[in-house]
């Protein structure tokens, strides 16, 4: 591997500069992203034809030197692959044809071969790997349990996620039915994905931050744990937004790293975990809306608060929005590597 330093900060081992990449770096705010998707048709034929996924894939590697790439691909092609029929509605997001409301289609529900449903991922999965070659790793991932049960039950994003509550409450049952089956259905398509190819595998806890300290660990950490027990030894990576609460419950699943959303305090957080586990994160994805200057600033304020100890890999506190500046996420690179390199420089 030319560029090892994901693995390395990973591994908790010392690395010369901090590693970085950012959560959806492949997306809306790239030209070059919105003309191959325009070419597509669509984001969902984007997502299904692996040369394309490919390609957008590569982008940001190809325009700023980054240390991952991730793979492209929904969290929701999980469920759409168990019949839940996924479409994109302009302006609101994705949304199922068939949410999880009845008893009946709950208890019909399985976990899709990915091999065969999910192909489409795998072979992305493959293009991307080749076409990178030994640069930088590949990060694959999924939807949490918890999430994914999320979207299937609401049918589509939510504010308050009244009917996942309301079956929680109601017939918590049906919902561990739901996450039981969502469980073997990640951890197949994680470790088929790192089969293909995927050197390094997250889990998107996406909304498991609206639960309560003792519905977290019932029905969202005890799933992911589940989970990274089967999962095939490579680095695996869990981000709960809004799981600040439970950071030491977090480091304890069997994770190598916790991703830190920007309401969390680095150096509070290290001192909670110890060095059991590397941590992802933490900067606000609004910043890279301000000017490079400002960015800058707040890179090296989070630099700061991490320190130098092994084990920092430097992202966002959640996915890159359609807005942010390509000059502003130049600006985070650049100040990342520089200004980590100073700092491992002064304390020597």
């Amino acid at each position: 591997m030319k560029n090892d330093l994901l693995l390395r900060a990973l591994a908790r081992q010392p690395t010369d500069s901090t590693p970085v990449w950012l959560m959806r770096q492949a997306g809306r705010y790239l030209p070059e992203y919105n003309a191959t998707r325009a070419k597509a048709g669509s984001f969902l034929k984007l997502a299904k034809t692996p040369a394309l996924a490919a390609e957008v894939a590569l982008q940001p590697l190809t325009r700023f030197p980054l240390d991952a790439a991730i793979l492209f691909s929904d969290i929701l092609t999980v469920p759409d692959a168990m019949g839940l029929g996924l479409y994109f509605a302009e302006g609101e997001g994705p949304r199922f044809e068939r949410p999880l409301r009845d008893e009946a289609a709950i208890a019909r529900l399985a976990a899709p071969d990915p091999t065969v449903e999910l192909r489409y991922v795998l072979d992305a999965v493959r293009e991307t790997r080749s076409a990178l070659g030994d640069r930088v790793p590949l990060i694959g991932f999924s939807g949490s349990p918890y999430t994914l049960a999320c979207y299937m039950i609401e049918g589509s994003g939510s504010s308050d996620w009244r009917a996942v509550k309301e079956m929680l409450y109601a017939r918590p049952d049906l919902l561990h039915r739901i996450l039981a089956v969502n469980a073997l259905a990640v951890t197949d398509y994680l470790n088929a994905q790192i089969e293909a190819g995927a050197q390094v595998v997250m889990l998107f806890d996406t909304w498991g931050g609206n639960l309560t300290a003792v519905q977290y660990e019932e029905f969202s950490l005890s799933y992911m744990r589940q989970v990274l027990s089967q999962v095939r030894k490579v680095p695996r990576i869990v981000f709960t937004k809004g799981g600040g609460g439970w950071l030491e419950n977090i480091a304890a699943s069997g994770c190598d790293a916790v991703g830190l959303d920007w309401t969390v305090d680095p150096s509070a957080a290290r001192q909670r975990v110890g060095a059991k586990v590397a941590l992802q994160g933490n900067l606000d994805p609004a910043v890279l809306c301000a000017p490079p200057s400002r960015v800058r600033e707040e890179v090296r304020r989070v630099l700061d608060a991490f320190g130098t100890a092994p084990g920092h890999i430097f992202n966002l506190g959640h996915g890159i929005t359609p807005h942010a500046r390509v000059d502003a996420v130049e600006a985070l690179i650049d100040e990342v590597r520089t200004y980590s390199r100073q700092l491992r420089a002064a304390r020597v």
